[in-house]
């Protein structure tokens, strides 16, 4: 049994020593074996070289894959496994060839040959492939890449370098990717931002004030040509129009064909993921530049061609372009976010809403314009020394901050070299002019006429002057335990102040007695005042009763006038028919009398015959049958008895029944009599009834 079992392992000795001698090697599936051929009848490789292409002794091309292969003595070829080369998703792999045609003096990297993503060597070598850092990278995957030719760095390991004596090298290389976080993609939006702000925010402002998204990736490009002598920034790279572009720098050989150059570009990287090389290309992270609301941003280019002058000859303090060229832009941006290269622009904020200035020591507002500032040293004209405290309201206006930027190159500038002296100067001329204690009392005339004539020297200055404010003045130059002279002013005002108070006290209090009498007056009217509404009433009752009674009096006068009217139109009438039938009745008599007339033939005859018969008809006797004579006065004298005579006659004669002859004068005296006092009391009646 023992002998079967070393026969057995001799066989299998034989076999294997066979097999080697015969060349088999089995390669796993998870590596790669990479040929080195000891010698070859060929000779060996040339110098300078690696690799072998035409089976040269020396490492090979070509690459033994997982499995069994064959005919590779031991005594003419040397097989290494090595790792096939992986590189994890999300990640970024740079390869270094160590064969190849020499780069040129103006080149960095290896131009990018076709060679199936550096997994055949020979094609790398044939095509072209430089020697060196290679501008092409491996992206996420598997590759079977030969480490005698190509040394490849991940974040994980570095892969070849095989018969290298400078594995350090490529250590060194990895920490140097690593710390530039190369072995990731670029994120542009991702909450990346430099600590420093950047000097396009406005004083007080910082990068916290934009979003952590609001980034954007200045990239600066390390092969390829140079920038033209006097340019700091590289020209943005813009495919004609069809044609592919360079993909934000991911495609190297597209963006040196189409003209890019080295140095730090002019275009900028927005939102976005970009897988570049770094040794191609490094990518800075900052801010997207913020021009918040109430300012403009004035530009300031660093770059393009040499614009046209749009200021005219009137402006002598620089030069104004059209957007797009070098120098001040005419134009400035309005409030918003913009990806705009902090290297190749510049943006000065301007405030375009009112702000203010405080030349108060020891204050400073929020923008920090004013934190150089302090209150203004005066000396009045009696002899005072204090301390001005005072603000300034300003305005610029949008159109016009081109314009500012240009002459004092900020805001900054502007108010420490031209507001600041210029309202100092104009406020101790002031006060040399004034006395102290109109300072105090005349303070709001002094701000009316600072308005004014700052406002006017401002104009020059392309600023509007809304404001001057002053404030308490204080004591410049004051001795421990003096006496404040400021305070001893107010002193004297306060006691001024308060005899003006105590006359205007007195004027109130008189003026209080007497709205107190008007008081009592209509206290005792208001006691009264049911009384007087009471008779107030019976007035207005009184009064309306009389003007219903008028009423009623001229209605019934209106009634009587129509009535009489009436009864007068109608007697007239009835007189004119009466008249009219008389004369016709007249006539007709007359013409009768006339006939009667005519056969008497003697009118004496007809008139003596109608008289007798008159008389014969009539009832009175002609010879009274009583007389009452009564005796009368002589002529010419008055007795006051003959009137009661008269009566008594009367009364006698009607009661005896006799008749007073019409002839006697004492009847017609009396007729007389009684007619005058019926006349006049008519006349009376007609006065009160009118």
């Amino acid at each position: 049994m023992s002998n079967i079992l070393i026969g057995l392992g001799l066989l299998a000795a034989v076999v294997l020593l066979g097999l080697w001698i015969v060349g088999l090697r089995y390669i796993p599936h998870q590596r790669v074996g990479v040929i080195e051929k000891l010698w070859s009848a060929r000779g060996s490789l040339s110098e300078g070289r690696i690799v072998a292409l035409n089976g040269e002794a020396g490492f090979q091309t070509q690459l033994l894959r997982g499995g069994l292969q064959f005919w590779y003595f031991p005594w003419q070829y040397r097989i290494h496994e090595t790792h096939l080369v992986t590189v994890s998703e999300g990640r970024i792999g740079y390869v270094y060839a160590r064969d190849g045609a020499p780069l040129p003096p103006t080149q960095t990297l290896g131009a990018v040959v076709e060679s199936n993503t550096f997994q055949d060597a020979a094609a790398f070598i044939r095509n072209g492939g430089q020697r060196g850092r290679q501008r092409a990278i491996l992206r996420e995957g598997v590759f079977a890449i030969n480490p005698a030719l190509f040394v490849v760095i991940t974040e994980d390991k570095v892969y070849g370098g095989l018969g290298s004596d400078k594995p350090e090298v490529y250590a060194q290389w990895q920490e140097e990717i690593a710390s530039m976080n190369g072995f990731r993609p670029v994120v542009i939006g991702a909450g990346k931002i430099t600590p420093n702000a950047p000097p396009s925010l406005p004083p007080g402002q910082t990068a916290s004030d934009l979003l952590p998204t609001d980034t954007i990736g200045v990239v600066s490009v390390h092969d390829g040509p140079t920038i033209p002598s006097g340019e700091i920034i590289a020209p943005e790279i813009i495919a004609p129009a069809g044609e592919p572009d360079h993909n934000y720098f991911q495609d190297t050989e597209r963006f040196l064909m189409l003209g890019g150059k080295r140095g730090r570009q002019l275009q900028v990287l927005t939102d976005g993921t970009f897988f570049i090389n770094r040794w191609f290309a490094t990518v800075e992270i900052k801010p997207k530049t913020l021009i918040p609301i109430g300012f403009v941003g004035v530009v300031v280019s660093y770059y393009g061609a040499q614009g046209m002058d749009t200021t005219g000859a009137a402006f002598r303090y620089g030069e104004q372009v059209d957007p797009g060229s070098r120098g001040v832009w005419r134009q400035a941006l309005a409030p918003g976010k913009y990806a705009l290269n902090p290297y190749a622009l510049k943006v000065e904020l301007v405030p375009t809403v009112n702000f203010v200035l405080r030349w108060i020591t020891g204050q400073t507002e929020a923008h920090q314009y004013d934190k150089d500032l302090a209150s203004i040293e005066m000396i009045t004209a009696d002899g005072y020394e204090p301390l001005l405290p005072l603000s300034l309201v300003l305005h610029i206006d949008y159109q016009k901050a081109p314009s500012v930027v240009q002459r004092f190159g900020d805001v900054r500038r502007l108010i420490t070299q031209t507001l600041d002296p210029v309202l100092t100067a104009y406020f101790r001329d002031v006060a040399q002019s004034s006395n102290m204690l109109d300072l105090l009392t005349h303070r709001e005339e002094i701000q009316k006429r600072a308005t004014a004539e700052l406002g006017r020297r401002f104009t020059d200055f392309d600023i509007n002057c809304v404001a001057v404010l002053i404030g308490r003045p204080e004591t410049g130059r004051l001795q421990p335990g003096g006496v404040d002279p400021i305070e001893t002013l107010f002193d004297q005002l306060r006691v001024r102040r308060l005899a003006q108070e105590q006359r205007e006290t007195y004027a109130k209090q008189q003026e209080a007695a007497v709205h107190l009498k008007e008081l009592m007056q209509a206290q005792a009217a208001a006691e009264k005042q049911s009384e007087l509404t009471q008779s107030r009433i019976e007035i207005d009752v009184a009064a309306n009763r009389g003007e219903a009674q008028l009423a009623e009096a001229q209605r019934l006068a209106k009634r009587d006038i129509a009535l009489a009217e009436g009864q007068s139109q109608s007697q007239r009438l009835f007189g004119e028919g009466e008249a009219a039938r008389i004369s016709q009745t007249g006539l007709a008599e007359a013409a009768v009398f006339l006939q009667k007339i005519k056969a008497y033939g003697d009118a004496r005859l007809f008139s003596l015959n109608h008289l007798s018969d008159q008389f014969s008809k009539s009832t009175q006797p002609l010879v009274p049958e009583r007389v009452f004579i009564t005796g009368g006065e002589k002529s010419g004298e008055a007795n006051s008895l003959n009137l009661l005579n008269t009566l008594l006659s009367l009364l006698i004669s009607d009661k005896g029944g006799i008749q007073i002859a019409e002839g006697n004068p004492d009847l017609a005296e009396l007729e007389a009599t009684i007619a005058a006092d019926v006349k006049s009391k008519a006349a009376t009646a007609a006065q009160a009834k009118t």
